[in-house]
């Protein structure tokens, strides 16, 4: 179900009902995000702590995964406890994350890699064209493309008639 389809759903239903208020299902990029595949990372500046397997990558901050791509001004890796790979992102200072047509922005993203779910919070605003939702935390499947928006969900649906 693309992102728009699931607006107009929400729609029919009533969006100002208390419980679509809380939390609304939405989809999320166009493409399923491959979780196995490798994460690059870009970065001005890189701070390695060998103690506490973290790595803190500072300014202009941009990963890859796939076709998606998330930036912010600092993201903290945390690996996994034999260092064999990556456990989970903690991206903060204002992030965007695009996949395929869709991006959203909030304030910090904590992404496990392993699970392969995003968790946005503080000022969350998703878009699809000229559709948006917005709400106090958005949470992002990558194996499926859906997404669940809860905390004050405010939306802006294009009817696709000029």
């Amino acid at each position: 179900m693309t992102f728009f389809r699931a607006f107009s759903c929400i729609a029919l239903l009533g969006l100002t009902t208390p419980a679509l208020a809380q939390g609304t299902q939405v989809a999320f990029g166009t493409i399923q995000q491959d979780t196995s595949a490798p994460v690059e990372v870009t970065a001005d500046e890189l701070n390695v702590n060998q103690d506490t397997g973290a790595a803190l990558f500072t300014g202009n901050v941009v990963i890859g995964q796939g076709e998606m791509r998330l930036s912010a001004p600092r993201v903290l890796v945390i690996y996994l406890e034999d260092r064999a790979g990556i456990e989970r992102l903690e991206a903060t200072g204002g992030v965007t994350v695009v996949s395929g047509p869709d991006a959203a922005e909030a304030q910090r993203a904590d992404y496990s890699i392993d699970t392969g779910v995003i968790v946005l919070t503080g000022d969350v605003l998703m878009t699809q064209g000229q559709s948006a939702i917005s709400g106090d935390k958005a949470t992002i499947q990558l194996d499926d493309g859906t997404a669940r928006v809860q905390g004050r969900v405010k939306s802006i649906l294009q009817s696709g008639n000029e």
